[in-house]
C-alpha cells in the first residue's frame, strides 16, 4: 500500500458504498475532506453523501494522550484528511461512517516511514515554515522537518527563500531527531557544482538573487547549489534581484565571477527548483568537481538504523 501526503485542498467525494464497504474489509487508507469541527471536538466529512466523523482522541497519533493541540486538528478543515474506515453503521437516513486519522498514520509509519533508510528519496509536501526551516508531510499527515541548511548549498536567510506552504518536493531521508521525526535534505537532489556550472558559460548575462553583501564582494545565487562572486556593492541587499555578467568559471576553485550590471525590480519569489537526481536512493552525493581543492560531499549510510 502508498502512503500519500494529505492534500492541501479538499478531495472531491467519489467513493461508492460498495467501494467504501470494501475499503473497510481491506483497511485501505483513503483521503476526503474534512467538512467542519464540532463543538464535541469530531472532524467531520462526508462519504459517498453519507455522514462521516473522526472522534478527537482518533484525529492524530498522540492525540487520545494529550500530545495533539486542538488547533492541528480543526485546521485541517476545508483540506483533505486520511482515514481508515472503523465502523459501518446502519441509520434511519442510511448508514454512518466512524473513521480514524490515528489508526491510517500508525500503519503509515510502521509500514512505510520505519522502513526507510538514510538516502531513501521519498515525496513530501511542505506544511508550514518556521525561521530553521520546513515541516513536510510524508504521509497521511506525519510531519518530518527540512532545515535549513539542508535545503540547498546556496545559504539562504528564510526557508521562505527556497520553499513555500504546499509545495510538492522529493527529499532524501537523512536521519531522525530527538522526537523520533524523520529529516530530509534536499540539496542533494539539486544537482553538483559542475551540473550547476554547465548551465552556464563565461560571457551570458543573467539574472540571480543576491544572497549576502560583504565587505569584500556580493554572493549571488545563480541556482539553488550555485552561487556566484562580485565586486562589493553597499546598495545591494539580500533578497536583491539583479543582472549580472558572468565573467568566468573556475572549476578547480568552485568559483564564478560575476560582473553586477544592474539591479531588477522584479518581486523575488522562491527559485523554481530543478531535481537533477530522480531515482529512488543515495548512497553518496559528491558536490564538488573531480580534482578540485576542497571537496563536499554527503555520504548516505543505508545500514544506519533510523
Amino acid at each position: 500500500m502508498k502512503f500519500y501526503p494529505e492534500e492541501a485542498a479538499a478531495l472531491p467525494d467519489l467513493f461508492t458504498l460498495p467501494q467504501l464497504a470494501q475499503a473497510q474489509q481491506s483497511q485501505t487508507v483513503l483521503q476526503a475532506g474534512a467538512l467542519c469541527f464540532d463543538p464535541q471536538k469530531r472532524l467531520h466529512l462526508q462519504l459517498a453523501g453519507y455522514p462521516a466523523y473522526i472522534p478527537f482522541e482518533k484525529c492524530a497519533l498522540g492525540a487520545g494522550e494529550g500530545e495533539v493541540r486542538e488547533i492541528a486538528i480543526l485546521s485541517r478543515v476545508g483540506r483533505s484528511v486520511c482515514f481508515i474506515i472503523e465502523q459501518i453503521e446502519s441509520g434511519p437516513d442510511g448508514p454512518l461512517f466512524t473513521l480514524s486519522r490515528a489508526q491510517a498514520q500508525k500503519r503509515c509509519q510502521a509500514e512505510y516511514l520505519n522502513q526507510l533508510c538514510p538516502g531513501d528519496i521519498i515525496p513530501c509536501t511542505v506544511t508550514h515554515i518556521e525561521p530553521f526551516g520546513a515541516f513536510c508531510d510524508v504521509g497521511c499527515g506525519i510531519c518530518a522537518l527540512l532545515p535549513i541548511d539542508c535545503m540547498s548549498v546556496s545559504r539562504i536567510g528564510s526557508p521562505s527563500d527556497r520553499v513555500r506552504t504546499g509545495q510538492k518536493l522529493h527529499c532524501a531521508v537523512r536521519a531522525r531527531d530527538d522526537k523520533g521525526r524523520l529529516v530530509l535534505t534536499l540539496k542533494e537532489l539539486l544537482g553538483s557544482w559542475q551540473q550547476n556550472a554547465d548551465l552556464f558559460r563565461p560571457g551570458m548575462t543573467v539574472a540571480g538573487t543576491v544572497r549576502s553583501v560583504e565587505s569584500y564582494g556580493v554572493f549571488i545565487e545563480l541556482t539553488p547549489n550555485l552561487a556566484g562572486l562580485a565586486e562589493p556593492d553597499n546598495r545591494l541587499s539580500a533578497g536583491d534581484r539583479v543582472s549580472v555578467y558572468i565573467k568566468s568559471i573556475l572549476p578547480d576553485k568552485m568559483k564564478v565571477k560575476l560582473v553586477i550590471l544592474g539591479r531588477l525590480e522584479s518581486v523575488c519569489a522562491p527559485m523554481p527548483l530543478r531535481f537533477f537526481f530522480t531515482g529512488s536512493h543515495l548512497d553518496r552525493w559528491d558536490y564538488s568537481p573531480p580534482g578540485a581543492r576542497r571537496q563536499i560531499f554527503t555520504q548516505f549510510d543505508p545500514a544506519e538504523k533510523l
